[in-house]
């Protein structure tokens, strides 16, 4: 057999092996995160079943009373687990003029303040990483890989890291709204007739983030000058603002299905994330 006609064999070997590893890589990411879920989501009843109830909002900011009255049902049970999927683009350089398409699926419990986002971001034709990023027993943690095989960076259980995805937490309650009642240990004072501040303590982390709400009775905006982000390898506050819109009813439960996430950088706006969710579901806690 000549030369050339070995060609094809050797590539198809090749191909063979990096389909395998891929599939090898994938099934320990999808391990790794089975037992993630199985850590964080709280499978036994939460002690005192909580219900939305309209009357005791009465103390509450006025846009935050209408945001409630909207996306929320008076006497349902607060939301346990909150199941999503999403769509939508990467900017992952401030610098750069590329998006990268990803999906991905979060998971959020409120009864352990928790979330699971894992993602797979295209990079390339044929080529991607999965990046999963978490908050869990108050440590927060970011790993990304390669094909879901080579680990390209690690990073968990830091102060800034801890507090940034406790941000993303309060953020995010957008699609958990339960998680933004007082019961869940939010503090709301009041900024304006279209603005107020939620203020939460976990973990030893205290932070405060700014919801701006519209007409409707629905949050299209947050914003902190305090959350940390990684720059450069380094830790560093920056502006952080995330825009929401297009509320749609998922059980019962409204919450936005476009949003967009970027930091206000000394060089200037950097809109790093822009997404659907595409598919939400809701656990609640039942007696």
């Amino acid at each position: 057999m000549t030369l050339w006609m070995k060609v094809p064999i050797v590539l198809a070997v090749f191909a063979i092996l990096l389909l395998a590893i891929v599939l090898i890589g994938e099934y320990l990411r999808q391990f790794e995160r089975a037992a993630l879920i199985e850590k964080f989501i709280n499978k036994s009843p939460t002690e005192k079943l909580l219900k939305v109830d309209y009357e005791s909002l009465k103390d509450l900011p006025m846009p935050v009373q209408r945001y409630f009255q909207n996306v929320l049902t008076n006497g349902q049970p607060f939301i346990k687990t909150s199941w999503l999927e999403q769509n939508g683009k990467l900017k992952i350089s401030p610098k750069s003029a590329d998006w990268s398409a990803f999906k991905a699926s979060q998971i959020i419990s409120q009864d352990t303040v928790s979330f699971l986002w894992d993602a797979k971001i295209n990079i390339a034709p044929l080529f991607y990483v999965r990046v999963r990023d978490s908050l869990i027993g108050g440590f927060g943690a970011g790993k990304v890989y390669l094909m879901s095989v080579l680990p390209i960076s690690s990073d968990e259980n830091t102060l800034e890291l801890n507090s940034g995805a406790l941000y993303r937490y309060l953020a995010e309650a957008v699609w958990h709204p339960t998680a933004l009642l007082p019961q869940s240990g939010i503090i709301w004072e009041s900024v304006d007739e279209k603005k107020a501040i939620a203020n939460f303590t976990k973990f030893n982390i205290s932070i405060s983030l700014e919801f701006t709400f519209n007409n409707h009775g629905e949050i299209i905006k947050i914003y902190t000058r305090d959350r940390y982000g990684k720059f450069g390898g380094k830790y560093i506050k920056y502006p952080w603002e995330g825009r929401f819109s297009n509320y749609k009813e998922f059980d019962g439960i409204k919450i936005p299905t476009k949003g967009e996430v970027g930091w206000h950088l000394p060089d200037g706006w950097w809109l790093f994330w822009k997404g659907h969710i595409i598919e939400a579901k809701f656990e609640l806690n039942h007696s």
